[in-house]
């Protein structure tokens, strides 16, 4: 395989320049090695090119001398590939997610980013992979970004709190007594305004600790309920009315759409935004026992949002407390009667997601769906 200094070498093939062929990638972090096959799988060329810009636009030129791309076969979209499939996508190219090759099957031919990238061009070949890559320029990307800045502030928040705690435990009698009974808002307020103490020794020093400590659970709050903000508008600027669902809160929104992608019209049915929220039914039947388990694959997110959203109900909406009571009394047990419970969530939270179907299409949706 030529290395990413070498130039491209001409391509003389005017037999099928005019043909279709598939474009396999094999991302890096540093460079990307990519392969073109045709049609048939017949290997035509192999290169690596540079993960940026310039090094995407060659990539697809060079790809281009064999024949028409249209598409392309990319691993890691969500990470190191997530910059070329937008990319090539807006180079009119589909681009497919293909999984790490097979081991049983690579490995007899070894392991190689060329051979890599070769058996993701044949993965997008007829009866293969058949996943559209999940898009990442719209606000559900934006909502995937804003969720670990959030989850890192409450983390960071709560470990200065417990660090404040301590500090004030162990603090003098009469500092200690002066802040007694304070709720947390007032405590911290109190401790940021703590002046520093003339007393030398662990005495101020603690004085001055508390007062590090509040002011940066004061900071973190302020990050927090402005990221809290955002992602409120985002979600209600994506999907409207999404916010209004009994139980669903931002959070447990941001996670659903996130999980969808910003591309949701990919999932060709209600059951596929199930089994991606890992809660779609896995058969688990064996002799006379006819049952089915919990699904244990799909975003772990998307099924913990999933699982809240059903708690809550179980605790304050009567239908679901009744739903709850019906099912034990018919023997089920209580983790499968929550599993069909996010199951329905799933659904409805489908049907706003994707607001265009047709009933008739909900309605086969829903009779293929158990």
């Amino acid at each position: 395989m030529p290395s990413i200094s070498q130039p491209a070498a001409p391509c003389h093939l005017p037999a099928y320049a005019a043909e279709e062929v598939l474009l396999g990638v094999d991302t890096r972090k540093d460079v990307h090695a990519a392969a073109v096959v045709t049609v048939l799988g017949v290997t035509l060329g192999g290169r690596t090119f540079p993960a940026t810009t310039e090094g995407y636009r060659q990539l697809v030129a060079w790809a281009g001398s064999f024949g028409t791309v249209r598409r392309a076969g990319v691993e890691c979209t969500g990470s190191y590939g997530a910059a070329l499939a937008c990319h090539l996508r807006a180079e009119g190219i589909e681009v497919t997610e293909v999984n790490q090759p097979d081991k049983a099957v690579r490995r007899p031919r070894g392991k190689t980013d060329a051979i890599d990238a070769e058996a993701a061009a044949r993965a997008v070949l007829p009866d293969h992979a058949t996943t559209t890559a999940k898009a990442s320029d719209g606000p559900a990307e934006t909502l995937r970004l804003l969720k670990p800045a959030k989850g890192s502030a409450i983390k960071s928040r709560t470990q200065a709190f417990n660090q404040l705690t301590s500090v004030l435990v162990s603090a003098d009698a009469i500092l200690r007594e002066s802040l007694a009974g304070l709720s947390n808002p007032r405590l911290f307020k109190r401790c940021a305004e703590l002046g520093d103490s003339e007393a030398a020794g662990p005495a101020g020093t603690a004085r001055h600790v508390l007062k590090l400590l509040a002011r940066r659970i004061q900071h973190l709050t302020e990050e927090i309920d402005d990221l809290n903000k955002r992602i409120a508008q985002d979600v209600e600027a994506s999907v409207p009315g999404l916010l209004d669902v009994p139980d669903v809160g931002p959070d447990s929104a941001a996670a659903l759409l996130v999980s969808a992608g910003d591309n949701p019209e990919r999932l060709t049915n209600e059951a596929s935004f199930a089994a991606l929220c890992g809660t779609s039914p896995v058969e688990a039947s064996s002799g006379k026992t006819q049952r089915r388990r919990l699904n244990r694959e799909g975003d772990p997110q998307a099924n913990a949002a999933l699982y809240r959203i059903v708690l809550s109900r179980l605790r304050w909406d009567d239908r679901s407390q009744d739903y709850l009571r019906r099912r034990l009394t018919e023997g089920k047990a209580r983790r499968e009667i929550i599993r069909c419970l996010k199951r329905y969530v799933a659904r409805e939270i489908y049907r706003l997601i994707i607001p265009t179907r047709t009933a008739a299409e909900r309605a086969v949706s829903a009779g293929a769906v158990r």
